[in-house]
């Protein structure tokens, strides 16, 4: 038998090396068995008592060798030799799994090693078979991430509605009044969501956070919303606190501000810091003109908790709200951490 190491065995000369009778059933039964081996990506060595190579089906490199360990590294190639040892002497199969660095990251195997007996009962020689689990590895691993950060994104999200019950609750004069704006504040929320499943958890884009929730209390924002400046992608923890903060100040002027009026509209505007500014920060500005007698009402309730505290600090940014005689301007600047631009 022609053999070689590594990446310098031909492949074509380790599926060759199996010989049956011509014409027989065991003829067409071995060549079926064959091909189902290659088809599944199983692979065969057999080895007499002295580990010498007798034959191989499917070996590839790093696996294909005379002593069957090929270019594994030394430890794994000591604990597969180990294995045949052991079954050798015992005549019991024994399993393990083996990784093996590749070009593109690991590679990892299941391996099988049993005895072959004679018709005396003795052991005459041992088979391994192996079957890569490369894929089925990372697809575990992707699935096990995944669930982690599922499970940290769950309970961010649980705190954040926490942080909602408990503040409507406190400026909520009945139960009426508190399930009307604690379901606002979850519907805003599960919007913002959306964009963010939408995107793989990626997060939202600004314009469209802002056009959805600006979009759910007007009948047409195209009117009702001017935005203007940059479009930054928001990760998913700011998109769901700037959510928050876009759905107070529609709330707010939908009762008492501009979108009150069939004609009103406000004007939202977003810039980066000067272009010296390694990292530099979103500002976002929210602006609409306000009747002078609703000074003191909505915002400065909830809403100024909401706008000028949780949102800026669970972002590390920072906030103000102003309410003058006949304007209210809401200012959060958010740092880099924050978004992505292109």
């Amino acid at each position: 038998m022609s053999s070689g190491n590594g990446e310098q065995g031909k492949s074509k000369d380790a599926e060759e090396v199996v010989a049956l009778p011509d014409g027989s059933k065991d003829d067409q039964l071995g060549r079926a068995l064959l091909h189902a081996l290659r088809n599944a990506g199983i692979a065969v060595l057999y080895q007499d008592r002295d580990l010498k190579t007798v034959w191989a089906r499917n070996m590839r490199a790093p696996w294909f060798a005379d002593d069957g360990a090929g270019g594994l590294p030394p430890l794994q190639a000591e604990r597969l030799a180990a294995a045949r040892r052991n079954v050798i002497a015992t005549g019991n199969p024994e399993r393990l799994e083996l990784s093996v660095p590749g070009e593109d990251g690991m590679r990892w195997f299941d391996i099988w090693v049993d005895a072959d007996f004679s018709t005396e009962g003795d052991v005459q020689g041992v088979m391994t078979t192996k079957i890569e689990t490369t894929e089925q590895k990372r697809r575990e691993q992707a699935l096990r991430a995944l669930l982690r950060e599922l499970s940290h994104r769950s309970k961010n999200l649980l705190a954040i509605i926490q942080s909602i019950a408990s503040q409507t609750g406190r400026y909520s004069e009945t139960i009426a009044d508190f399930l009307a704006r604690f379901r606002g504040r979850l519907q805003s929320l599960a919007a913002s969501q959306d964009l963010v499943t939408s995107s793989n958890w990626r997060g939202a884009a600004l314009r469209e956070l802002v056009e959805g929730q600006v979009g759910r209390y007007s009948a047409d924002s195209a009117h009702s919303l001017r935005f203007e400046g940059v479009n930054p992608f928001l990760n998913p923890n700011a998109a769901l606190h700037i959510g928050l903060a876009l759905h107070e100040l529609a709330v707010n002027s939908v009762s008492y501000g501009a979108l009150s009026h069939p004609d009103g509209f406000v004007d939202v505007s977003a810039d980066l810091g000067s272009d010296d500014d390694e990292a530099p920060a979103l500002s976002l500005i929210w602006s609409e003109r306000i009747e002078k007698d609703s000074r003191g009402n909505g915002a400065k309730r909830f809403g100024s908790i909401a706008l000028e505290r949780v949102v800026p600090a669970s972002l590390n940014g920072n906030a103000a709200l102003d309410i003058n005689d006949d304007r209210l301007q809401y200012r959060l600047t958010v740092p880099h951490g924050n978004f992505e631009t292109d």
